[in-house]
């Protein structure tokens, strides 16, 4: 039996007339006569009571028809779903991301946008630890990563800049750079103990800056946890200037870094020969968006 014998057949039982359902199917009338025959054998059910005049469905194919009619509906809308997820309007992507992209609000910009465009596709996104991103998008495990760069990447992963930030010092209220006019030196902050965020680039270009190698560093995860440990008085932290637009801690004050900027950028992450559709929908969006320029507020 297949799906084209259940298709003359419900031409059949609502046309109740065989030569009507041939031309409403395009066939001879003698071909759909052989075709209704051989589902009724089939069946070893007879579906049509056949007069002179009139064609009437028995109890048998009325029944026959009710499932019939569901086979198809059930067909037609898996063909549907095959076309839609073919073209990207289905399924669901998998976002890692560091703390930065949420503060930045780029996340929720780029999600918020594609969920309106692509309503049907899940996406589901959580906060991974910043160097597991990588990794996790070359094992299949995330379709798309919002980092802070620079993180290595392999030759099978792409990147495209999203928000470009820079950093400042974040440093206790009480601290006594906390009220010195202008912008911190480098080379003030030898002394100091350093609390690390994940990513390291700030920091290091400010101990480069100042000839010093840090007397003690701390590593205690996102950048919520180095803003902790700066406001108990643990040491002072070179975080991306937009938190200081967003994240208001008793005793954290954030001081502007003298010199030339140090530049923070956000980017996404995605496989370079990504193959499933509504990733490929996300990552062409994602590419098409101009890099936002994030303005710190105005330190001392």
């Amino acid at each position: 039996m297949e799906l084209r014998h259940l298709r003359y057949f419900l031409t059949v039982a609502e046309e109740l007339h065989f030569a009507r359902a041939a031309e409403v199917l395009g066939i001879a009338p003698p071909t759909l006569s052989v075709q209704i025959q051989q589902l009724e054998r089939q069946l070893q059910a007879q579906l049509f009571v056949r007069g002179k005049r009139a064609v009437t469905l028995t109890s048998a194919g009325q029944d026959f028809a009710v499932q019939a009619r569901a086979v198809l509906a059930r067909f037609e809308q898996a063909i549907d779903v095959g076309r839609r997820a073919g073209r990207g309007e289905l399924g669901r992507v998998e976002v890692g991301y560091v703390g930065s992209a949420v503060f930045g609000g780029i996340l929720q910009q780029q999600l918020s946008a594609f969920r309106q465009r692509w309503p049907q596709v899940l996406v589901h996104a959580r906060e991974w630890p910043m160097l597991q991103l990588a990794a996790a998008l070359e094992e299949g495990k995330l379709d798309i990563a919002f980092v802070r760069l620079p993180v290595p990447l392999g030759q099978t992963l792409q990147s495209h800049v999203l928000l470009r930030d820079r950093f400042c010092l974040a440093l206790p209220s009480d601290h006594w750079l906390a009220d010195k006019e202008g912008a911190i030196r480098s080379r003030t902050l030898a002394a100091e103990d350093f609390i690390l965020p994940e990513q390291e680039l700030g920091s290091r270009e400010v101990w480069r800056r100042g000839g010093f190698a840090p007397r003690s560093v701390s590593r205690p995860g996102g950048l919520l946890a180095v803003l902790a440990e700066v406001a108990v008085g643990a040491g002072v932290a070179v975080v991306p200037g937009v938190l200081t637009t967003v994240v208001n801690l008793p005793n954290v004050s954030y001081r502007a870094l003298a010199g030339t900027p140090v530049v923070s950028e956000v980017a996404a992450v995605y496989r370079r020969f990504e193959r499933a559709p509504a990733v490929r929908n996300m990552i062409a969006a994602l590419r098409a968006s101009k890099p936002v320029q994030v303005e710190a507020a105005t330190m001392p």
